[in-house]
């Protein structure tokens, strides 16, 4: 660990933007994170947006409006100083970085502007190669500091832990972290994750120790762990953070927190966090003003929600325009129709039964059955949108389903079967991606209790419509994706199981087979397979 604190000490400094100087400093820090490629516009519900549901001014976000009011907004504080960031997660969610990858990201990054972006776990999901391709083509530096990348020939001296840039006259520290369960969620191959309170302390005291007094930690570990650094280290002023799509605001409703969120550090001093929501449907803007000495003396804003009130860039409009040709036609094919919304938000799936769940489920379910399957494992981390009544296309599926994973099944004792279900609600508070969507199979789950020891009542199908208690010493056959079965999400279980294949249909396929045999018409549904006891 003594290697990686030293090598917070390597700065890079960034050219800087001229500007008058003051004994108090103000810095107007625009900010974004998990983005996830969405470069359309989404509806409230976070699903695609159709071009005649947007004309009527009902949606959110969008690269193009996106592009409107950063320019618009940094345009206002021409005159003062402003800087934007992106707390990571930029890749995976459409069918945009489906077909382009990394590329369409920078592209559209590049002309926006960014100063400074942090590092994703999900810029790992196509290995380090592809992240190493985003980093050659960005025009602005990526961070990420609590990972070692000296064992992976692509990305080896290619990303620094921390940088300073200089504005107004004035030198900032910026230091990267992300998440420490990326090689649980995503594929970093060889690069190894370390503890992000020991990284980030050692960043900023090297930082500190260089003279930079204005320090901000641009972090993709969770609103949670944010709060959790804020309170444990003296020399973060600002905490600009992702990774768990939190909205905070002082005037939305739903919010998670106040915006900023203000902690109280080791020697008593509140320090800012801020987050800004998912999808680039929220543009964060908080301004922050140091004294001479580099204390923080104020931090007030308010994100802004990107809403048809936002005029949508024409440029950008006609640079998507152009991109859609290769998967316009795949995008427009209907597979069938949905009688209700089909449920797919984070904060339902990653909490409880949740009616896309259930699609998804009993789809990979019903297509191996015949195979011997009994039991299937659907991670809410991996349904990435709702589907709105009416017609569901391929690319409607695909978006909810945007990581090309296929079909996979291994076997394993019924009492793994119970290890999985307690991995699955195990980090329910911060949202985890691991919660355990399920068919032929029914539990329940007391969040009072310990992790570990939170499942209950594990039922599985008997004879005829019956239900009967697991047998702990019994072999099931599971399926579930092959993300899952190879260990992603914390199913070490399964990646340990017998007789693995992960190599079936992909799972846009097998939703839509399985809608086409119920007739083509699917009604949405829950029906109490997970419960829980509160």
């Amino acid at each position: 660990m003594k290697k990686l604190l030293l090598g917070a000490t390597a700065l890079t400094l960034c050219a800087g933007f001229s500007s008058a100087a003051y004994a108090d400093f103000t810095l107007n820090i625009l900010h974004i994170n998990d983005f996830h490629s969405r470069f359309d516009p989404i509806t409230g519900s976070d699903s695609n947006c159709d071009p005649e549901t947007d004309a009527a001014g009902e949606c959110f976000g969008g690269i193009a409006r996106l592009k409107t009011i950063i320019d618009d907004t940094r345009d206002k504080y021409a005159d003062g100083n402003s800087i934007l960031l992106s707390a990571g997660d930029n890749f995976q969610g459409s069918l945009y970085y489906t077909t382009y990858k990394s590329k369409v990201v920078s592209d559209f990054f590049n002309q926006m502007g960014f100063d400074v972006v942090a590092t994703g776990n999900h810029e790992f999901d196509d290995g380090p190669e592809e992240f190493m391709r985003f980093i050659e083509a960005a025009q602005f530096p990526i961070i990420g500091g609590n990972f070692d990348v000296t064992r992976d020939e692509s990305l080896r001296g290619k990303i620094k832990g921390s940088i300073v840039v200089e504005i107004g006259g004035e030198k900032i520290g910026i230091i990267g972290a992300t998440t420490e369960d990326t090689p649980e969620i995503a594929s970093p191959g060889d690069v190894e994750f370390y503890d992000v309170i020991q990284y980030v302390r050692g960043a900023s005291e090297a930082l500190d120790a260089a003279g930079i007094n204005k320090i901000i930690l641009l972090s993709h570990i969770g609103y949670n762990e944010d709060m959790q650094v804020a309170a444990a280290l003296p020399l973060v002023d600002v905490i600009v953070g992702g990774h768990s799509h939190t909205l905070l605001s002082n005037t939305a409703e739903g919010a998670a927190g106040p915006y900023p969120t203000m902690v109280t550090n080791p020697e008593g001093v509140e320090v800012p966090v801020v987050q800004a929501n998912q999808y680039g449907k929220y543009l964060g803007d908080i301004a922050i003003t140091w004294d001479d000495e580099g204390n923080v003396i104020k931090a007030e804003g308010e994100p802004f929600l990107i809403d048809a009130s936002v005029e949508a860039n024409e440029d950008f409009k006609g640079q998507l325009a152009e991109l859609l040709g290769p998967i316009e036609e795949l995008t427009g094919t209907v597979i069938g129709t949905a009688t209700e919304k089909l449920e797919g938000s984070r904060e339902i799936c990653r909490a409880m039964e949740c009616s896309m769940g259930n699609l998804l489920a009993d789809a990979i379910l019903d297509r191996v059955a015949d195979q011997g399957a009994s039991i299937a494992f659907q991670n809410g981390g991996g349904i990435r949108a709702s589907i709105d009544a009416g017609e569901i296309t391929i690319g409607d599926v695909l978006t909810v389903l945007p990581f090309s994973n296929t079909l996979a099944t291994v076997q394993i004792s019924g009492a793994d079967v119970i290890d999985a279900l307690e991995n699955g609600v195990s980090d329910v508070e911060n949202g985890a991606g691991r919660f355990a969507q399920v068919a032929g199979l029914k539990y329940s789950f007391n969040l009072a209790e310990p992790a570990g020891s939170r499942v209950s009542d594990v039922l599985v199908k008997g004879e005829g419509d019956s239900w009967v208690p697991i047998d702990e010493d019994a072999t099931y056959t599971i399926v579930t994706n092959n993300y899952v079965r190879g260990g992603g999400d914390g199913y070490g279980t399964f990646a340990e199981g017998d007789n693995p294949y992960d190599f079936g249909p992909p799972l846009e396929e097998v939703v839509a087979d399985y809608i086409a045999k119920q007739g083509g018409t699917y009604t949405p549904y829950t029906d109490g397979r997970i419960t829980e006891i509160k």
